[in-house]
């Protein structure tokens, strides 16, 4: 039961932001919207205010907003089509970009409540490198191989691109005076390492920092995904669909509520991410077309177009579908 709530409300909260950011800037140029539906299939609410219908129906695996003219020939001086490139390139775009919005004030609300590794030493290691040359719990890192130390990441950085086999120099301050080190990392599980942990903080800066943080972290492990993909380093195996994301949010759950907001994080820059690659049927895709009709001074042919589109959207039902099955194997949802 509680797989199934967390499930609905990640997928619920995912694509109403994503079709709200359509919905709203489409409405902010002036474009007409018919219908601003959340969930597929059959209809469960239905209600009509000014010229929009706003529909919740019973699978919560989609959305969409149905503007004027978008998908079909319409004499509207507010359809979609009558409006510049620019203005419905915003319209397109915005989906995306309110799930990586939602993503960000999603990390920034973990970042705050687990708080954000700083550059104070919490504890070391026991008989670690920083242990032995005398670093200790309260000590602020402020300088690592004549580099100045700004916050965790730094220090992580700079080690890790440091010489294993050379001294490492390090400044430290305590009780308002610097000290200064050189100690000689050690090797764990392939990283360079000195043995250090580091003092939690909380403060709100620290939090909208961390979450902006961790959001462009995602993003480019998504840009390092997917490179490994086309290099073929990726098998179908490592890809998941909706069945997998039920079991993770499932996993998360239980975890925790900041485990969920975490993944409610990571789900919407994915989202966000894959709707902006340019393959056929996404929004990607469509901000494609919109700007060679920027440049062109005219539109592609709807047509040609559409069939494009169509193309795209049967290659990706079919890999959802593919991916389905696997995971449905994978996970062993109807037990045997």
């Amino acid at each position: 039961m509680l797989t199934a709530v967390s499930a609905i409300l990640v997928f619920l909260i995912v694509i109403l932001v994503h079709e709200f950011g359509h919905f709203a800037v489409a409405k902010l140029v002036g474009i007409k919207v018919n219908e601003f539906s959340i969930g597929m299939g059959p209809k469960l609410i239905q209600r009509k205010s000014g010229e929009t219908e706003y529909t919740l129906r019973l699978l919560p695996i989609g959305g969409y907003v149905k503007m004027e003219g978008e998908d079909e020939d319409s004499n509207d001086p507010r359809s979609f089509n009558n409006f510049p490139p620019l203005s419905r390139i915003a319209v397109v775009a915005a989906g995306a970009i309110m799930n990586f919005i939602l993503a960000i004030v999603v990390l920034t609300i973990v970042s705050f409540g687990v708080g954000a590794p700083g550059t104070t030493i919490e504890e070391t290691t026991p008989n670690s490198p920083a242990e032995r040359a005398g670093l200790l719990p309260g000590d602020r890192i402020v300088e690592i191989n004549n580099i100045k130390i700004n916050n965790w990441e730094s220090i992580v950085d700079t080690i890790s691109n440091s010489d294993p086999n050379s001294e490492i120099d390090i400044v430290i301050n305590r009780n308002g005076q610097n000290i200064s080190y050189s100690l000689i990392p050690t090797i764990d599980e392939g990283r360079t390492v000195i043995g250090i942990i580091p003092k939690y903080e909380k403060s709100f800066i620290a939090a909208i920092k961390g979450g902006i943080e961790k959001t462009l972290i995602i993003i480019r492990l998504m840009f390092e995904f997917f490179g490994m993909l086309f290099r073929g380093q990726v098998k179908l195996d490592h890809l998941s669909g909706p069945v997998g994301i039920i079991h993770e949010v499932g996993v998360a759950a239980k975890s925790g509520i900041y485990d969920l907001l975490f993944l409610l994080g990571f789900i919407n820059i994915n989202l966000g991410f894959i709707n902006l690659l340019p393959i056929p049927a996404l929004d990607g895709s469509r901000i494609i077309f919109l700007f060679i009709e920027l440049i062109r001074g005219k539109p592609i042919n709807p047509e040609k177009e559409g069939f494009i589109h169509f193309i795209g959207f049967v290659f990706l039902i079919s890999l959802m579908l593919i991916i389905t099955y696997r995971d449905i194997i994978k996970f062993n949802i109807f037990g045997r």
